[in-house]
């Protein structure tokens, strides 16, 4: 049992380093530029949350969980024994999404929560890997009107989200796999910086 399962994995080798090897690709193609907006974004949430403000993520599906998964990583821990930062994520309470989605369609479930959580103290943060889901864009549509400051987590293009943040985080890839992997990676590296900008080393 034990060899015909080994066997069974040597046919997937192949694909498997082909798509590590995808995936570190995209990573190492990041421009310098791209390096500079996500120290950017890392100092600008980490001057909000000492302002008193908070860290604000959402996003659809696969970009819903790293929304919830980065705020876990502000509120609990990362690297460092310290008090919780200011984080939340809009995609984790059903009552509400489902109320919002009834009561005012699918595409108001995030500005519905931002209109009513959000102000100028705080950073809004959506990841949408097409920059294009209608939710988030009205998301930061409400974010404006909130006068929060708004980044996005996008693919290369960055669709029309691009237009409407004051930071945009576009992984250089039209992959939808990839990118949420740099996503995640991204917010990893900033929520690190984050940590050390607030509480020290």
């Amino acid at each position: 049992m034990l060899r015909r399962y080994k066997f069974n994995c040597m046919m997937h080798t192949e694909e498997i380093r082909r798509q590590l090897a995808e995936s570190a690709r995209v990573k190492q193609a990041f421009s310098a530029e791209l390096v500079e907006r996500i120290g950017a974004f890392a100092e600008k949430a980490a001057a909000a949350l000492r302002g008193g403000g908070k860290i604000v993520f959402f996003g659809n599906g696969g970009s819903a969980a790293d929304a919830q998964h980065l705020a876990a990583e502000l509120v609990v821990r990362l690297r460092a024994d310290r008090p919780g930062l200011a984080a939340l994520s809009l995609a984790t309470n059903p009552s509400v999404l489902t109320a919002a989605g009834n009561d005012y369609g699918f595409e108001r479930i995030f500005a519905r929560q931002i209109e009513s959580l959000v102000n100028e103290r705080d950073v809004l943060v959506g990841l949408s890997t097409s920059g294009a889901s209608p939710n988030v864009l009205l998301g930061m549509d409400a974010g404006a009107v909130r006068e929060a400051f708004r980044v996005g987590f996008s693919g290369e293009s960055g669709g029309l989200l691009a237009e409407k943040v004051d930071i945009l985080l576009n992984v250089p890839s039209s992959d939808a796999q990839r990118i949420q992997e740099a996503h995640i990676t991204i917010g990893h590296i900033a929520c690190s910086i984050i940590e050390r900008l607030v509480v020290g080393p």
